[in-house]
């Protein structure tokens, strides 16, 4: 989730809704499911026989019937995912021993972490919330390669956007329509489809017809949470190679954060490092070669339970901000790059809210505010959400008992973000854990 720089326009919290570069010094393992297909050799051996009777003297040769190959599919334990993704993860993994993102040991002062007695105590004392996370990555990572193959142009957004939370629904067992399901697990915030120059916060309300094309640039945000951790991962798609450079230099911003980023480490040294490799890039289009500029006021951020944004923001630009990461934070490193001024702006039709933690005690006259707010509190809690999210509860006629909470100061609204009109704009976002031993890259995957 994206958030936007505080000063230069309003602050706003992002769930905007999100890879490995490691140099000689690091060293890293990643362990995933491996897509397996059986494949039948094309070298088959032929059978001969010879057809009796005075007529049929001559040898016929039979060949075996060539079975059809399976599809590919994540293989755990002999059980594979469905595609669409459909199979509870749980029972992929029964022992809930599921796969660690990428590790990345701590250098320099921090070094003595990997192997220190008392950090490893500490590491294993947190086996339940790596659980959690580690589970939520790999829902992350099964649904978002289904839709990375699956989504094509002439699609709507409405199609993408539910397709891909049917998917966490499913994978993680919770469909969220039972009060008090949604906090245990499935959706961390709304899958975010932001097309061009729109960055960040766009999800289709009911009734949007937008339609996905060839030359469109797509940003693909979305979390999933297992009892309140969230895992926080985007990426852009393109269908054409115009754009390859602009995608390219967004990806190198976040591998340079993921790889900055530490314990100890200023937010400042994280942002220049981010600006230094993204704006190194240049991108053609029309016959103009356009310089890659950070989205200045957008930023990467820190994730408590339950709230996609816990006070920390990452930069993705120079700056003085001296304040260090710490030992056990979970961190959303996520960059943004622009072919337009760098900046964003709230525009558009708003899909996105949440329901502030520190939200005043206020008497709500609306009546309609108060039935919405407590349906909010006890399907969402702090978690983001979005219209369409309310429509699936069977709210109805709402809009203005939603908008007096939000002038109440009892929830906040996010409208879509973004640069000029006729830039593109791309997104690239990993989450990681800042564990006493090591670095954990959670959402890391083979894609990016």
């Amino acid at each position: 989730m994206a958030i936007e720089a505080v000063g230069e326009s309003s602050a706003h919290e992002s769930d905007a809704l999100k890879a490995g570069i490691v140099n000689g010094n690091e060293r890293s393992s990643t362990k995933s499911n491996a897509d397996v297909e059986n494949d039948e050799s094309d070298d088959e051996k032929d059978e001969e026989g010879v057809v009796g009777g005075a007529e049929h003297q001559g040898a016929v040769k039979k060949k075996k019937k060539r079975k059809p190959r399976k599809k590919k599919a994540a293989a755990v334990n002999g059980k594979v995912q469905s595609s669409p993704p459909r199979v509870l993860l749980s029972s992929l993994f029964s022992d809930n021993q599921y796969p660690e993102g990428e590790v990345v040991e701590y250098r320099n002062e921090n070094s003595y972490r990997t192997t220190n007695e008392e950090k490893r105590h500490l590491d294993r004392m947190n086996s339940d919330f790596l659980t959690d996370y580690r589970h939520g990555a790999e829902v992350h990572r099964q649904v978002r390669q289904w839709a990375q193959k699956s989504i094509k142009p002439g699609q709507t957004l409405t199609e993408i956007a539910e397709s891909i939370e049917d998917g966490v629904r499913a994978l993680t067992g919770h469909q969220g329509l039972e009060e008090g399901d949604n906090l245990k697990g499935g959706m961390g915030f709304p899958t975010g489809l932001s097309l061009n120059h729109c960055a960040a916060h766009y999800t289709p309300n009911a009734g949007n017809k937008t339609v996905l094309q060839k030359e469109d640039v797509m940003k693909v945000d979305f979390g999933v949470h297992v009892n309140g951790r969230i895992v926080d991962s985007a990426w852009t798609m393109t269908f054409d190679p115009v754009y390859d450079n602009l995608l390219a230099a967004v990806r190198d911003g976040t591998n340079t954060g993921v790889k900055e980023a530490g314990i100890d480490v200023r937010m400042s040294d994280i942002g220049a490092a981010i600006q230094e490799a993204m704006e190194s890039y240049e991108v053609e289009i029309g016959g103009h070669a356009i310089p890659v500029k950070c989205i200045r006021n957008l930023n990467g951020h820190d994730i408590v339970r339950y709230s996609i944004h816990g006070g920390k923001s990452v930069p993705i630009v120079k700056g003085g901000d001296q304040t260090k990461m710490e030992e056990g934070e979970t961190f959303a490193i996520e960059t943004f790059g622009s072919t337009g001024k760098g900046y964003v702006r709230d525009d558009m039709e708003t899909s996105h809210y949440a329901r502030k933690a520190d939200a005043p005690n206020v008497a709500l006259r609306v009546s309609s505010a108060r039935t919405l707010l407590n349906s909010i509190t006890k399907n969402f809690g702090t978690l983001p959400f979005c219209r369409r999210y309310l429509d699936r509860l069977g709210h109805e006629k709402y809009l203005l008992g939603l908008n007096n909470l939000v002038s109440s100061g009892i929830v906040e609204a996010y409208p879509p973000l973004c640069d000029v009109k006729g830039s593109y704009t791309a997104q690239f976002e990993h989450t990681i854990l800042l564990r006493p031993t090591v670095k954990e890259v959670i959402s890391r995957g083979d894609d990016y």
